[in-house]
């Protein structure tokens, strides 16, 4: 199966999810996880996989195809984020080297199981270079923005440009320290492309060599508002230009998605995305789009 579709706007054919009973399995494995991996409360497991049904309906609903990855006993509760894993690119899926070394079971995990249903390998990153799908942004198949910050590192992206070849401008971009080091901070929790050119992002922690090269591109900005921010306003899965999906409760930036021309439809994900800071777009390993 041909990977394709480099950007994070086109139109969704094809996507990777690992399910809520995958991913946490069990009351016990919750309660034996959730603090040490700084989940802000120990997500219900009923409830989770309610919510991780509709929301994976939602995407079926929209004709796209949704390849459930398997659940295996070394995978934490984090493997329920299948976007980090692995990276995709025009010659085939990279294995990741995790920034959390606690998630290093799921890129092998994810690639191996991907493989067999067609998708090709192109390779992986390795110590000390470490990268994470949720730092890297494909605006098309020549230019894609990393972040280096907690989770991605420059050796990580110097094995990335080696990967992806030097006909791709790996634009790479600073991002914030976390409070704590064990927290997250991905390069998509403060923007997500909604069309060719169009991004939602948030403004005050945006360095402006990266709205630069965004605005070089085309791209103008719909802001997320202050309030928004924390609760994952700004991050958004595009199912298609202009067409997202966001976590329910944040008026304002629906508000504003809708003003600049987007169809928005909204999930509740109280246990499968706020309890663990991972939107719809940490939810979502996108293989193929049109």
């Amino acid at each position: 199966m041909k990977l394709e579709g480099f950007n994070e706007y086109g139109r969704l054919k094809s996507v990777a999810v690992r399910t809520a009973t995958a991913a946490y399995q069990s009351a016990d494995k919750i309660e034996t996880e959730w603090r040490t991996l700084r989940f802000h409360e120990a997500p219900k497991l009923t409830t989770a996989n309610e919510e991780h049904e509709t929301f994976v309906g939602m995407l079926r609903r929209e004709g796209v195809e949704v390849i459930t990855l398997p659940s295996e006993g070394q995978l934490t509760l984090d493997s329920i984020y299948a976007r980090d894993a692995l990276l995709v690119s025009p010659r085939g899926l990279i294995l990741c080297n995790m920034g959390r070394a606690s998630r290093n079971s799921e890129p092998e995990i994810n690639a191996h199981f991907l493989n067999k249903h067609g998708f090709p390998l192109l390779g992986r990153v390795e110590a000390p270079g470490t990268i994470e799908g949720g730092d890297l942004i494909w605006l098309d198949a020549t230019s894609l923005a990393v972040g280096e910050g907690p989770r991605t590192n420059a050796a990580g992206i110097s094995q990335l440009q080696a990967l992806v070849g030097d006909d791709v401008d790996v634009h790479v971009v600073p991002l914030p320290t976390p409070d704590h080091p064990d927290d997250v901070f991905h390069l998509m929790s403060m923007i997500s492309p909604l069309d060719r050119n169009l991004a939602l992002i948030y403004r005050p922690l945006m360095p402006d060599s990266f709205l630069s090269w965004l605005t070089g591109h085309g791209i103008s900005f719909v802001d997320v508002p202050e309030e928004e921010f924390i609760p994952m306003g700004c991050n958004v899965l595009a199912i298609g230009p202009r067409d997202v999906v966001m976590l329910d409760r944040l008026p304002l930036t629906k508000e504003r998605l809708e003003a600049a021309g987007c169809r928005v439809q909204t999930y509740k994900g109280d246990e499968i995305s706020r309890k663990g800071e991972g939107g719809p777009t940490c939810l979502t390993r996108p293989l193929v789009r049109g």
